[in-house]
């Protein structure tokens, strides 16, 4: 399926997201935006699909809102359309969402990915919050979730002054899961896509579930819920299968039940 700025692809159990704005770096105006959670609906609809991988070129996943768009709106305006909303679509998806991001991934583009799952990063990655120096703050979680994945100073400073921190400092920071060479990255990205979608997709949502209710629980109610999920895949065929594959010293046959 081809909308006019996004591309959806898929290779067995992997869905692939190509955000494909190449004249302005894939910056995400309302268009990219509809294209994108009408890709995602997709997706979810589809059965076939387990996991998802969102990226973009090699020089940009995506550089930010874009701002001609922006430029002459008012409070009035975005308050009454809650401007920006529409991209949590992203967040309300139930399979895996892996970020592939090469080249830059600036303000919206950095919160877009920090929307998925976890961030896998090309050597030639760059990150920024650069919202400051045009006179505005993070509007889709740049001060939110970037504290809570690289913690309150590390936030502070990218979000302050704007600056551009590399892969390999992402890395560092616990804002990238894993970095890999820029030639051949999509390959190397998809090899962990695929692997996630050999597992049992109800698991994986399961964990997907707790992972995120981390954010929003205390810790003992974060154990409780987590507890809870793991009581009620004894339930799961996959679950028996796993485990009795275990034994067999076999490796399991994972069908979704």
């Amino acid at each position: 399926m081809k909308n006019d700025l996004v591309q959806l692809t898929q290779q067995q159990n992997v869905a692939l997201l190509t955000l494909q704005r190449p004249e302005a770096l894939n910056a995400l105006s309302n268009q990219l935006i509809q294209d994108l959670n009408q890709a995602l609906d997709t997706c979810e609809r589809d059965e076939a699909v387990h996991v998802i991988v969102l990226t973009g070129s090699e020089k940009a996943f995506a550089a930010g809102a874009d701002i001609q768009e922006m430029v002459d709106k008012t409070t009035a305006e975005v308050t009454q359309k809650d401007f920006i909303k529409e991209w949590e679509r992203i967040t309300q998806v139930k399979k895996p969402v892996i970020a592939a991001v090469s080249g830059y991934a600036l303000g919206g583009g950095c919160e877009l990915a920090m929307m998925c799952d976890f961030i896998l990063a090309a050597e030639n990655a760059k990150f920024s919050q650069p919202e400051v120096t045009i006179g505005t703050i993070p509007g889709a979680g740049g001060t939110q979730r970037l504290t809570r994945l690289v913690g309150k100073s590390k936030a502070m400073d990218m979000c302050l002054t704007g600056r551009m921190i590399s892969a390999q400092e992402a890395h560092e920071m616990g804002l990238v899961a894993r970095i890999f060479k820029t030639e051949g990255f999509l390959e190397e990205v998809l090899k962990v896509a695929h692997k996630i979608a050999g597992m049992s997709l109800p698991v994986v949502q399961l964990i997907k579930e707790s992972i995120n209710a981390a954010f929003e629980m205390p810790l003992s109610e974060g154990i409780k819920n987590e507890r809870r999920l793991f009581h009620s895949t004894f339930d799961i065929l996959d679950r028996k299968e796993g485990m009795q594959a275990f034994l067999d010293k076999r490796p399991p046959k994972f069908t979704g039940r």
